[in-house]
């Protein structure tokens, strides 16, 4: 490996001291280090690199995922925020980076979604998603129709619906009362948000579905889609959402051998 790139989180990382302790071991290793801050132009700070570390909790590896997306470039999670629960290195643990450096680590394939907002059948809106693509009412309950390969699998009055990747299984959708999946499946998960129905349950598809969201009688009340917890978009009545299986993965760095059983228990709250 002759390049790595680390992207720099001042908020989770005062100082940058755990940022230096990487760059050190890099540059021990004669291994370059390209720092940046995301957002940032990837075009020249990407180039060469064989992998990406971020610093912080999930939130810092959704973000190198999407502004990775394509570049098949493994990322490396140090965790510095609560859960962390997609990081693979604890900060204790930064150590370990020197042996993803030098190689000896498992790329682990993660399944992204792709998402279009159609509105009076023009696609207005795109965007892909590592976890999950939320259709959500301000404050108030909206309607949704949810349809699999255009037939419909649900409809229902709610605070709205998530539809998640399996690394997304143990997030938003998980809270809401959505299954638990192994994140290196292939599946789309559809949960129901607080459903004014009893018969409303969370879905697993298979991967090659696309999976719509109808809004329906909006009646003045404000919607929006948030994908991967960023910024939210407005929706307008009788706007379809469509979720489907994108074509490139995001790719992971797996160095420790702790499996997702173990996370799931530790992270979750289990005592072993």
């Amino acid at each position: 490996m002759e390049k790595v790139i680390l992207f720099a989180n001042p908020k989770r990382d005062p100082e940058l001291k755990t940022l230096e302790r990487v760059r050190a071991i890099a540059e021990s290793l004669d291994i370059d280090c390209a720092v940046g801050n995301l957002p940032c132009e990837l075009d020249v700070l990407a180039r060469g690199a064989g992998m990406a570390v971020t610093f912080g909790g999930d939130g810092a590896i959704l973000r190198a995922a999407r502004a990775l997306c394509g570049m098949d470039i493994p990322i490396l999670g140090i965790n510095l925020g609560h859960k962390g629960f997609m990081a693979e290195l604890e900060a204790g643990e930064v150590e370990l980076a020197r042996t993803a450096f030098q190689g000896k680590f498992i790329p682990e394939s993660r399944m992204m979604a792709d998402i279009t907002v159609f509105r009076e059948g023009r696609a207005v809106y795109r965007d892909f998603a590592l976890n999950e693509a939320v259709v959500k009412g301000m404050a108030r309950v909206i309607g949704v129709n949810v349809y699999g390969d255009g037939r419909r699998i649900m409809g229902f009055d709610g605070d709205g619906v998530i539809v998640s990747t399996p690394t997304g299984s143990t997030a938003y959708s998980l809270s809401a009362g959505g299954p638990i999946v192994e994140p290196t499946a292939q599946s789309l998960i559809v949960t129901p948000v607080c459903p004014h129905i009893l018969s409303a349950r969370s879905y697993v598809l298979a991967p090659e579905r696309t999976v719509t969201v109808e809004l329906r009688r909006l009646d003045n009340k404000t919607a929006y889609l948030s994908v991967d917890g960023g910024e939210s978009v407005q929706l307008q009545d009788q706007d379809r959402i469509e979720v489907r299986r994108s074509a490139t993965d995001a790719k992971l760095v797996r160095v420790t051998g702790r499996s997702f059983y173990e996370k799931v228990s530790s992270k979750l709250g289990e005592s072993l």
